[in-house]
């Protein structure tokens, strides 16, 4: 799997975690140079706390358009520091 905006792979792996239809890539398949921390955050009542990174390419930003979990419930343990995406990324197998 492989997700990607705006022309360039942000992450690619074998070995996505599909939690509610979202798949989340290992921290290891994340290419960081496109990635920085967001200051945003939400709560989901089952995983607890997530945390958002802005994507940047080309010098366009995509807001808030990935997540992950730094500290996840223990029902959510297995998706710890793995990043999910949203906004317009694409993926593809």
């Amino acid at each position: 799997m492989k997700a990607i905006w705006n022309n360039q792979v942000l992450a690619d792996s074998d070995d996505t975690l599909v939690v509610e239809g979202n798949h989340y890539f290992p921290p290891s398949s994340l290419n960081r140079d496109y990635l920085s921390a967001s200051e945003m955050r939400s709560t989901c009542h089952w995983k607890g706390e997530a945390c958002y990174f802005t994507i940047t390419v080309d010098e366009q930003q995509n807001e808030d358009a990935a997540w992950y979990y730094p500290s996840p419930s223990p029902a959510a343990a297995n998706i710890k520091d793995y990043v999910a995406f949203w906004k317009g990324v694409e993926l593809k197998e």
